[in-house]
């Protein structure tokens, strides 16, 4: 057997176990009695131990020393370079810092669902200490092993090859421009967008069956996947099992719907990844940046259009069995682009989300370094609120504690949120000049020329590609902040 070959087996078991490991975290977040964290803890302590362990196997290093004189072409050559990128991180972290690693996460993540409930800072702060320390120690190591900063080692981790200057560029460009657009965009709106407020009881149950009915519009199929209930919305499992959730508001049916929806976007990259090349690092998604490009890209750009919601107003209505002029296009429009000045990310509109993001940017980065300490948290949060989206938390369980991203040692991972929705922005521009019929199909249910659009060129393009090569592929051109503020100017201040 070729050493490449022996390599594309021990990558399929070790992709098997990781998938094994995602399984029982979605089940850990949607099902897992309270009383069985400590063994969850355990099994997936032991599993990224053993997946560790075939990672990072001496044996690696010859066959893909060997493989580089196979000659490999194309998709080999570029599963060859994951490989030996996965091999390097890996290899950067001792095994018994990854078993602690996930044993301390596991836990605080299970602490996290009920302290952020009951406002308990002090409970998460105690779970949440041995996580930072063990962060710390990983950033550590991995920037010593790449040549990296501690933050950069970290980003790389979710956004392959992105660095921290690239960041501050983006979000420098970001802040100079948003801060004043948010209050020309809120004087707008209080100027020429009263509207009637959609938000009222609408059941639980009312509200699962309108999230599937677009689900499955969109394509999610169910038959390889299902949606659950979490404290934190989320997508899970693996390509051919994926798990996602939501979480409900009877008063406020749009959080769940555009949560649905936003996760939707998520499965049906992974769903759309090349069957062929499951297993294999050439085969996974490119990165988080792109990952949120796909979730940002239905729930910002194409279902916050005018063609969606005029396909998607009707079934709305009748699901919920309401009428009247509340829940007309034009008010139905008005309520769902409000921009506001929100305490909660997953709630923002896409005005103030960048804001929200770049906020925990800062606080992150400070956190990782040291220059902010945890008994300090909640204050450098509740300061950074104010200055950066102009409102104070009411409660620590709506400031500090609201993400689960912290508590799951996933540092490094919200920057490509607001990156993601620069990717989503500039596809989107693309897709409309590239596939004519596009708002003709939307408008009567029809998805199958975006998504063949997308799966085109960016889903079945996977990991064959560093992502600024993909976005300039996809969108004949680098990525550009200007698509995503002419797309926001337009969208807010064109009427």
């Amino acid at each position: 057997m070729s050493a490449y070959r022996q390599l594309v087996d021990r990558f399929n078991q070790i992709s098997a176990i990781r998938g094994a490991s995602a399984m029982l975290g979605w089940d850990a977040e949607t099902m897992m009695p309270d009383g069985a964290s400590g063994v969850r803890g355990e099994q997936l302590s032991a599993l990224a131990s053993v997946a560790h362990e075939k990672i990072t196997d001496t044996a690696l290093s010859d066959w893909i020393e060997e493989a580089k004189g196979e000659g490999l072409q194309g998709t080999e050559a570029a599963n060859l370079r994951e490989m030996e990128r996965g091999f390097q991180h890996a290899n950067a972290l001792p095994n018994d810092l990854v078993a602690a690693l996930t044993k301390a996460t596991s836990h605080c993540t299970h602490v996290w669902q009920a302290a952020r409930g009951d406002d308990d800072f002090e409970s998460f702060a105690k779970a949440f200490e041995p996580v930072l320390k063990l962060v710390r120690e990983a950033s550590v190591a991995k920037a010593e092993a790449f040549g990296l900063s501690q933050y950069d080692a970290m980003l790389d981790e979710f956004d392959p090859g992105m660095r921290e200057a690239q960041v501050d560029q983006y979000f420098g460009e970001l802040q100079a421009f948003l801060p004043e657009f948010l209050n020309q965009v809120v004087d707008h709106q209080a100027n020429n967008k009263t509207f009637k407020t959609l938000e009222g009881a609408t059941p639980v149950s009312a509200q699962e069956e309108l999230g599937k009915k677009f689900m499955t519009a969109l394509g999610f199929d169910f038959n390889h996947g299902r949606i659950d209930v979490s404290a934190h919305p989320f997508c899970g499992g693996v390509p051919g099992d994926v798990r996602l959730t939501t979480r409900y508001n009877e008063d406020a049916f749009s959080q769940s719907l555009y949560g649905v929806l936003h996760e939707t976007g998520h499965a049906m990259y992974e769903m759309g990844l090349p069957e062929e090349l499951r297993g294999q690092p050439v085969g996974q998604a490119r990165g988080m940046s792109m990952h949120e490009s796909q979730s940002l890209f239905l729930d910002m750009q194409l279902c916050r259009s005018d063609e969606f919601l005029s396909y998607a107003l009707p079934i709305i209505r009748d699901t919920f069995g309401v009428s009247g002029e509340t829940w007309e296009a034009e008010n139905f429009t008005r309520s769902l682009l409000k921009v506001e000045r929100g305490l909660i990310r997953v709630d923002a509109d896409e005005v103030t989300y960048p804001l929200h993001v770049m906020l925990r940017y800062r606080l992150e980065k400070a956190l990782l370094s040291g220059d902010l300490q945890i008994k300090d948290m909640e204050a450098a949060w509740n300061d950074e609120m104010k200055k950066s989206v102009g409102v104070v938390p009411d409660r620590v369980g709506n400031g500090c504690m609201q993400d689960i991203h912290w508590p799951s040692g996933a540092i490094g991972y919200f920057p490509t949120y607001t990156i993601g929705a620069m990717v989503a922005a500039q596809l989107f521009d693309t897709l409309k000049t590239q596939v004519p019929t596009w708002a003709e199909d939307v408008q009567k249910g029809d998805f199958t020329s975006v998504f063949a659009w997308l799966r085109k060129n960016v889903h079945h393009k996977a990991s064959l590609y560093a992502t600024p090569e993909l976005i300039t592929q996809a969108t004949g051109k680098p990525l550009d902040v200007g698509v995503f503020k002419a797309h926001l100017t337009a969208r807010y201040l064109a009427d």
